[in-house]
């Protein structure tokens, strides 16, 4: 959405009325921006020749001639989108519209490193680009979501716990230099976020999304934007120290925290522990649905246990929804959760609360990279600048 800085008659402003479905004729631009017909038109006619716009058809008349529908043109180019787990990745080619092309998803491991890893996702967007029979000069913007805090202004991770030798790694800069369009990179919960309060809960002002998978993490979206913090260090949810001083070690160091008991990662080590083999988070919530005895149970004890921090953000935040996403979000776990968190958060702040699962899956972080990318590519003030640059 536009800023109070931003020029609010410019032609960017325009598009972003039209893109968004607030204004689809000339004369309802110049009702909603105050401005001209002529510098409506001059405007339109920038636009149209430069192909952000299109003109789709005809709205009805009441008398004299109809007006001219016009639409964000979703053939302008295409994006790139890749979300990173810590143990797989998905990416995909998307039109404007957000259709996807082209995608996979692969096993990778994020420990890999960022020089491994972002080769790997340069080969892997320029085959889905040939599948999807587009070329790389029709990219628009690449976006990224991965496993870690993310310094987002700089595409950087800051001190990630699961992602060894990625700290202070120029990730955004690495993909600019090949492919010389934007680059965005984001928390994966933060992603996840967009994704669902794009397909599912878009009037929501309010949605937090719990990611439990590998890590423990959250993204924010408080009144239609992602909250992100500082530098990036909102919503780590795993690293909250929890009660009874456990000394349960972390991976960030540190003992105690939520994601040293309550994990993926640290339930599978557990019930592996306890003599059912389990060699990861997935392998783990497998477990849990074929009904195995001590799966479910450690699944309902995590849900509780999440389940109280929760209820703590519950309280502060007050979201109209919460998304609960991840290896984790099964019946068990979930109820854990759910019995936790009514019985120890405010009933004040639990009364017009949604709790739900996500009904996209793995799909979508995917499609928060494309509205990430979508939204920043062509925002108002991006927009400009380009129509500036001839």
């Amino acid at each position: 959405m536009p800023t109070r800085a931003e020029d609010l008659t410019s032609a960017g402003h325009l598009l972003w009325l039209v893109r968004t479905g607030r204004a689809r004729t000339r004369a309802e631009l110049q009702q909603v921006t105050g401005l001209s017909r002529s510098t409506v038109g001059q405007r339109l006619d920038a636009l149209l020749s430069r192909g952000f716009l299109r003109p789709t058809g005809v709205d009805s008349s009441t008398g004299g001639r109809p007006p001219v529908r016009l639409d964000f043109n979703h053939e302008h180019g295409v994006v790139l989108a890749a979300d990173f787990g810590a143990t797989h990745a998905r990416t995909a080619v998307f039109d404007l519209a957000g259709r996807a092309l082209a995608e996979e998803v692969e096993e990778i491991d994020i420990a890999d490193g960022p020089e491994d890893v972002l080769n790997w996702a340069d080969r892997r967007f320029r085959d889905l680009l040939d599948q999807a029979g587009r070329s790389p000069e029709e990219v628009r913007g690449i976006g990224l979501g991965v496993p870690g805090p993310v310094e987002f202004d700089a595409g950087v991770v800051r001190q990630p716990p699961i992602m060894p030798g990625w700290d202070g790694y120029p990730i955004a800069e690495n993909l600019r230099a090949r492919w010389d369009v934007p680059v965005l990179v984001d928390n994966d919960a933060n992603v996840m976020a967009i994704g669902e309060r794009t397909a599912r809960f878009p009037d929501s002002t309010s949605l937090v999304l719990v990611k439990v998978a590998t890590g423990i993490g959250a993204g924010m979206v408080l009144g239609g934007e992602v909250y992100r913090g500082v530098d990036g260090g909102a919503g780590d949810l795993g690293h909250v120290r929890v009660g009874d001083a456990s000394q349960a070690q972390c991976m960030c160091g540190s003992t105690g925290c939520l994601a040293a008991l309550a994990s993926g990662s640290a339930l599978a080590r557990r019930l592996d522990a306890a003599g059912v083999p389990t060699a990861s988070s997935r392998e783990f919530a497998a477990r849990v649905r074929e009904g195995q005895p001590e799966a479910v149970r450690l699944a309902r004890e995590a849900g509780q246990l999440i389940g109280e921090v929760l209820s703590t953000v519950v309280c502060l935040v007050n979201p109209q929804v919460l998304v609960l996403a991840g290896d984790l979000a099964e019946a068990q776990f979930v109820s854990g959760l759910r019995e936790v968190l009514y019985q120890r958060a405010l009933p004040r702040a639990t009364r017009n609360l949604l709790v739900t699962t996500t009904e996209l899956g793995d799909r979508a972080g995917i499609l928060g990279v494309h509205t990430m990318i979508i939204d920043s590519v062509y925002s108002p003030a991006s927009v400009d600048v380009l129509l500036a640059a001839g």
